[in-house]
């Protein structure tokens, strides 16, 4: 929940000064400015609830720390990623594949009620996906329009 309010709150404050700045809203780099500060965002979850990540990787996959920070890592360069014109299809691109990849591990979080902040088993369990796959499919629709697509739209 925190991450879509970061989204949308980030969205309208840099639509906002977007507006003030150059008189017109451009939706596409508000969007990506959005997304960035969120990815930023998350990222900070990586480094610091790291051992609660770590229970969201299934047991078959070795090296769980690793790829959690590796994963905030590719957060934190995504979000620079967007940000850069000349890449920011690319990044986009990216994003999307990575959003998709992280999915079966939000799955398998949710059916083993992992709680990734207090690093327990005592989660929401599967109603977190009601919310959790909704969520990933926002993300991926938002960078798609905000970052690859890019529709020339200004308000």
């Amino acid at each position: 929940m925190k991450p879509l309010i970061v989204l949308l709150s980030v969205f309208l404050i840099a639509g906002m000064v977007l507006r003030a700045i150059s008189g017109d809203f451009d939706i596409g780099f508000a969007g990506r400015i959005a997304m960035s500060v969120m990815l930023f965002f998350t990222a900070g979850g990586h480094f610091a609830f790291s051992k609660g990540m770590e229970m969201m990787v299934p047991p078959f996959i070795p090296f769980k720390r690793t790829i959690v920070y590796l994963t905030g890592i590719i957060e934190i360069a995504g979000a620079i990623g967007l940000l850069i014109p000349n890449v920011q299809k690319l990044v986009g691109l990216l994003l999307i594949a990575f959003f998709i990849i992280l999915l079966p591990a939000n799955v398998y979080a949710a059916t083993r009620k992992v709680d990734y902040q207090k690093a327990n088993f005592n989660g929401s369990g599967l109603n977190y996906l009601w919310f959790r796959v909704p969520l990933q499919l926002l993300f991926i629709l938002w960078v798609y329009f905000s970052a690859v697509y890019i529709p020339n739209i200004t308000a």
